[in-house]
């Protein structure tokens, strides 16, 4: 790492990180200034107020779009689902960015401002004359310029979270190091308090941020989530010089494609035995900047191909990487493949965690909100609910299941990742379960007192808590453990990357949300307005 001030020699080694992370100022970092907890609460500061303003815009979205912009429930669901799908797929811009060029400190500072700009943009499209639209005692009437300064405000939201998003867990991660045995543990009750800190700010947006936007204003709604923002940024900044940074290693997708050519080049030739005869750099650190070299496996062999050293690779001093490969390049791709399956079964779980922006508030609109005789809690607020859960099952999970389960699996963390996501997705299929049963019970009464004229039903919106408490449940081990798997199994110079496509899979569970919504939409069931909100 040539652009690295070192400044230490052999007798101080033990002060420094040693899996390459530097300082602010590009120098080796010191392990008693920089990283360990004394850096994660500016990180874990920014990611609460960071979520906050998320949660805080995008949990009463739905409602947004059906009061101002005229949308229907299929309409306001879809947007609402195809946007968040984006937020959700930017994210591998952003750790391309990251991992590449900027490295993750750049990118989540950079990407933080175009944040700021949509969440302000937002907030004027909401009270600003000429960018709200005008509404009367019936509607309101957008005109097409004010939606479209909306849909701006809204994607240039999903381009900013999409440079935060995959950096700050890993960021996170990263002031701890690898190499030494009790940082290391620490870092697993890093991911615990990150989850925890998430759901502080998803809190505080689904119950006092949306009861603003329903009795206060839209303004005030989201103006508040903007102002979070900018507080988020300031938290960022602060903690810049505990800060341990991962150097960029140059392009993954780069390294990924050469990997694919160089072992369909030479699919005719065999692997040696010797593993050792496979090409690797001869330095003690690997030729990718901010990356150990990785250990040979014996899976996906054919990949292997792409180190298999030639009489044509011997003659040129330095080899085309088109060509030759080392082997710390193949392990990376196969550390890619090897999460591709774990990914793919996650779909599931995040179709299944969208429904509670979309359908969840939907189907509470239509349901008796009143607590008392003078107040009514906006339908949107009953996510409350999930974050309760998340906060109650992060507890009980550390404090007495993880112990429980110690004693059955021998392992310090109660279960591995793969379990913990496992059971996860268990709990999610029991949420859905139940709110498909609610709904059942909703069309009935429905079908039965002829209330097809009524906006709201005589049955309570608290029949929901169980589906968000399942949800909640879900989380606390699907998400968590996801997020630990992802980071354990990436290397170095692709963490970044790797968070974005564990990410992926919010994006895609949105995308199949909006496209059964449709599918619903079509079923002879609808096509006689006996539809339910719940019926996916």
């Amino acid at each position: 790492m040539e652009d690295v001030i070192k400044t230490h020699d052999g007798e101080e080694d033990g002060l420094y990180t040693e899996d390459g992370t530097v300082d602010i100022h590009k120098k080796p970092a010191n392990k008693k200034k920089t990283g360990n907890w004394q850096a994660c609460p500016f990180i874990l500061g920014n990611e609460c107020c960071e979520r906050l303003a998320y949660y805080g815009m995008s949990t009463n979205l739905v409602n947004y779009l059906q009061d101002r912009y005229n949308q229907g429930n299929t309409a306001a669901a879809n947007t609402v689902t195809t946007w968040a799908g984006t937020c959700y797929i930017t994210p591998l811009l952003g750790a391309f960015l990251a991992d590449s060029y900027l490295g993750k400190y750049w990118t989540i500072a950079s990407f933080s401002i175009i944040y700021v700009i949509g969440m302000s943009l937002l907030t004027f499209s909401a009270i600003l004359p000429g960018l709200k639209p005008s509404c009367d005692a019936g509607s309101c009437h957008p005109t097409p310029g004010q939606t479209s300064v909306c849909f701006i405000a809204l994607y240039l939201i999903a381009l900013g979270t999409g440079g935060i998003k995959p950096c700050v867990s890993s960021f996170g991660a990263d002031q701890f190091d690898d190499n030494d045995e009790i940082e290391r543990k620490r870092k697993s009750s890093f991911f615990n308090w990150f989850y925890f800190t998430i759901n502080i700010g998803a809190l505080v947006a689904s119950s006092v941020l949306v009861w603003i936007q329903m009795n206060v204003g839209w303004g005030w709604g989201f103006g508040v989530p903007a102002v979070a923002m900018i507080i988020a940024i300031l938290f960022f900044f602060i903690g810049s010089r505990w800060y341990r940074l991962q150097l960029p290693g140059g392009s993954p997708l780069t390294r990924i494609c050469q990997v694919i050519v160089a072992s369909t080049r030479k699919v005719g030739l065999q692997v040696p035995e010797d593993q050792s005869l496979l090409y690797e750099t001869a330095d003690v650190e690997s030729n990718i900047k901010g990356c150990r070299k990785l250990e040979h496996t014996d899976k996906l062999k054919a990949l292997d191909k792409a180190a298999v050293v030639t009489e044509s690779d011997r003659i040129k001093d330095v080899p085309s990487p088109w060509k030759l490969c080392t082997v710390t390049q193949i392990e990376e791709l196969k550390s890619v493949v090897h999460l591709l399956p774990v990914w793919a079964s996650l779909i599931a779980f995040a179709t299944v965690y969208s429904q509670m922006s979309t359908m969840f508030v939907l189907q509470g609109n239509t349901m008796d909100q009143r607590i008392g005789p003078d107040f009514k809690i906006p339908s949107a607020s009953l996510s409350l609910f999930d974050t309760l859960s998340v906060l109650f099952w992060a507890a009980v999970y550390d404090r007495i299941i993880v112990p429980y389960a110690r004693k059955f699996t021998g392992l310090d963390q109660g279960f591995t990742q793969l379990q913990r996501i496992g059971i996860g997705l268990v709990i999610s299929i029991f949420s859905m379960i139940v709110a498909g049963i609610l709904e059942v019970v909703r069309l009935h009464i429905v079908r039965k007192n002829n209330y097809y004229d009524l906006e709201t039903i005589p049955i309570s919106i608290f029949w929901q808590v169980p589906q968000y408490f399942l949800i909640g449940a879900a989380e606390v081990f699907t998400n968590v453990g996801q997020m630990e798997f992802f980071y354990g199994q990436a290397p170095d110079a692709m963490r970044s990357l790797c968070a974005a496509l564990s990410l992926t899979t919010n994006a895609l569970g949105n995308y199949v949300s909006t496209l059964l919504v449709l599918l619903s939409q079509k079923s002879p069931q609808a096509m006689e307005g006996l539809v339910g909100f719940q019926t996916i």
